[in-house]
Formats: structure tokens, C-alpha cells, sequence
């Protein structure tokens, strides 16, 4: 199975300016406008409201930056324009491995569950068989969903390559999938909440492949942050083990917050209908377990992503 070539990211390191370090009285928190990524909207939510969250609980200045995807965040962290960043796991491993274990750190857990594979009404897939010659699209090449479609379609039997084999795998913007699924210009998409669901109600698609235990969303620091200022980041991590544990006992509040969030990102309002179907796939926790992780290496080595080599030994820590 020929090999995907990834981001470059060792070139990124070896060629961007300055030395990673952050800015005196300033975090850097990079996310998704995703349900996954919960903690991460509540938060910038606040700061946008002015009652920051993070900013009350590190006595520090907070900046966001928002992402379509895990590669793009990763990229942003390497390079040292963010500190943390809420990611899927299969761009943290690969950015670990591709660093040579030196640059990343998971340092909490944020989700489980929430992905899918999703079928287009009119498509005739019912079965894995069906996906033959068929489209599968996935948020971004090396994110979580991609990874892990391209590690199902292989234990199918089928071949993937970058640009095609038996079944084509295209990188397409969540967004994006929406728009081409109404159209019928897709066939399948492998992706996150809130398109799960909204595939499902805008477009008529159909789960047919669902993980709900699967981790979905990792929080990841800088390793040199984790060197330089482990006090730091041992209060990011306990600050959002706090806002975790209130999102569990507060549910309705925290949908509000969520939604009010992505409408101020996206300026698309999700209905509530919509977040009432996604938050039951969901399970929110700050638990990251090392072990966690050997399955996605393994898919992701399956897909021909990353080398049989890699090691994730200093991957997951404890701050």
C-alpha cells in the first residue's frame, strides 16, 4: 500500500523564525468549531464576553485561533504560534512521531465519541461492499476521521492510495460535505459532530459505520512549554479538568454556550434540535490514558501514515 506523504513536519521546524517561545502574560489556545471541542467553545465563549475562563484561572491573557482541522492546528503548534490546542489524536500522534517524540504533548483527555461514517440517501451503500468506486470524504488529510477511514476501508480489503485505489478518500471541508451531499455529488463522509447529525437531517445520510467509544478530542501542549513552564500548564490542565466536570453537571448551560459559540464563529446558528441529537454521541472527559493511543498508532501504521517504527513513549503526560 503506497504510503501518504504527510505534513513535512520536521522541514516546518527546521525553517520557521523564532524559538517557540509564547509571548510574556499571553496563552495561545487553538480549536475547532466542533461539538467535540466543547470546553474549548465555552471558554472562548466567555472570553468573548469578557469573563474569561482560562484568563481567570492562569492570570494571563487569552488569544484563540480556530482551525478547520488537526493537521492545521498541529502545524500551528510546531511552529510555535500556539501554546495549546484541542486536536484529534491521530495529528497529535503523527506530529509526535514526525518530531521524533520532541514537540508534543497530550496532556488531558476532552471527548469520546461523536464520529461516523455517514452514507448519502440515493447512494445504494448499504454494506462496506457497496463503498467500492464509491467517494468517501474526510475533514483533512492525517486529521482523526480520515485516519480512521482510510485504517476501515483497509480492513475491508479494499486499497487506498492518496489520489485513489478502490476506494477514493477526499479531503473535503465539513461544510464542503454538507453542500455535496444535498447534491448528490458525494457518497459517503467520514466526519464529527455537528455534521454528523446535520448530514443526517439536512441531507438524509445514514450512519453506517459509528465508534462511540472512540476518543475523538486530546488537548496537546508544546513539549518545550511543558519543560519551561510545567506550572502553567499543570493549571491549563486542572482549569480544564474544572470546566469539564461543570459541563458534565451542566448540561443545558453548556449546549447554550456551544452554540452561541459556533454562531459567533461560523455565523451559522446550530438549532437546538440539531445539538439535542449530537450531545448523546458525545461523552466529555479530561481522562487521557496512554493506552488509549496504541490503537490509533495502529490504525494509522494500518493506513500506510505512519511508520511501523513509531514509538509514542513520551506522548501522554501528567502535568
Amino acid at each position: 500500500m503506497a504510503r501518504a506523504p504527510l505534513l513535512p513536519l520536521l522541514l516546518l521546524l527546521a525553517s520557521c523564525g523564532g524559538d517557540g517561545s509564547r509571548p510574556e502574560g499571553v496563552v495561545r489556545i487553538g480549536h475547532f468549531p466542533n461539538i467535540t471541542h466543547a470546553q474549548a467553545l465555552i471558554a472562548h465563549h466567555r472570553s468573548r464576553a469578557g469573563a474569561g475562563f482560562f484568563e481567570e484561572r492562569l492570570g494571563v491573557r487569552v488569544e484563540w485561533y480556530v482551525y478547520n482541522a488537526g493537521p492545521s492546528a498541529m502545524e500551528a503548534l510546531l511552529s510555535g504560534a500556539i501554546d495549546f490546542a484541542y486536536v484529534g489524536p491521530n495529528p497529535a500522534i503523527n506530529a509526535h512521531v514526525r518530531s521524533r517524540g520532541e514537540e508534543v504533548r497530550v496532556i488531558a483527555g476532552a471527548a469520546e465519541g461523536g464520529s461516523a461514517l455517514v452514507v448519502r440517501e440515493g447512494s445504494g451503500i448499504r454494506a462496506a461492499t457497496d463503498l467500492a468506486g464509491r467517494t468517501v470524504a474526510t475533514p483533512q488529510l492525517g486529521n482523526t476521521q480520515d485516519v480512521a477511514a482510510r485504517a476501515w476501508l483497509a480492513e475491508q480489503g479494499f486499497e487506498v492510495t492518496l489520489t485513489g485505489g478502490d476506494v477514493r478518500v477526499l479531503p473535503t471541508h465539513n461544510p464542503d460535505q454538507l453542500a455535496l451531499f444535498q447534491r448528490g455529488a458525494l457518497d459517503a463522509a467520514w466526519t464529527v459532530e455537528p455534521w454528523v447529525s446535520r448530514l443526517e437531517l439536512e441531507a438524509g445520510g445514514t450512519i453506517l459505520v459509528e465508534d462511540p467509544a472512540a476518543l475523538t478530542t486530546v488537548v496537546v501542549a508544546s513539549a518545550r512549554l511543558v519543560a519551561q513552564e510545567p506550572d502553567l500548564v499543570r493549571r491549563f490542565a486542572a482549569a480544564h479538568a474544572e470546566l469539564t466536570r461543570w459541563l458534565a453537571e451542566h448540561p443545558a448551560e453548556g449546549k447554550a454556550e456551544v452554540r452561541a459559540e459556533i454562531a459567533a464563529l461560523t455565523e451559522f446558528e446550530l438549532p437546538e434540535p440539531l445539538v439535542e441529537r449530537c450531545w448523546p454521541r458525545l461523552r466529555f472527559t479530561a481522562e487521557a490514558r496512554p493506552e488509549a493511543f496504541a490503537d490509533f498508532l495502529g490504525r494509522a501504521q494500518r493506513a500506510g501514515l505512519i511508520p511501523e517504527a513509531a514509538s509514542l513513549e513520551k506522548l501522554v503526560v501528567t502535568p
